[in-house]
């Protein structure tokens, strides 16, 4: 599925959506654990809110073991990644982006969050 400007917009339109794009932005890759942390929301309600993204190509994914990693696609383009770095610029310091980041500085380890998920 091409990723099209208002499928775009659509899917920023979510807080959700626009807040775990944004901690890909500044960090890279991520996995669920991290961004649950992060976003203080439950695993079912950020794995949603993945797959739609996802499903239009704005994240691919890559497993390790147990884990799966998200990430801004590499195929994203470049007016996509420039109407993210621009909403990046615009909020990073207000709330609640500037907060989640602060939360992802202090999510579990990945060992951890293995540990608790086992341990439920």
């Amino acid at each position: 599925m091409s990723l099209n400007p208002s499928d775009l917009f659509n899917l920023l339109a979510d807080e959700t959506r626009l807040r775990s794009l944004l901690l890909m932005q500044a960090e890279g890759e991520l996995c669920v654990c991290e961004l649950t942390h992060a976003l203080e929301m439950s695993q079912p309600k950020v794995s949603r809110h993945l797959a739609a993204l996802r499903q239009y190509q704005v994240v691919s994914t890559r497993r390790a073991s147990n884990w799966i990693y998200y990430q801004l696609s590499p195929e994203l383009p470049v007016w996509a990644s420039e109407v993210l770095q621009t909403a990046d610029r615009a909020v990073s310091r207000t709330e609640p982006y500037r907060t989640d980041r602060e939360r992802l500085s202090t999510a579990p380890s990945r060992a951890e969050c293995v540990d608790s998920a086992d341990s439920a």
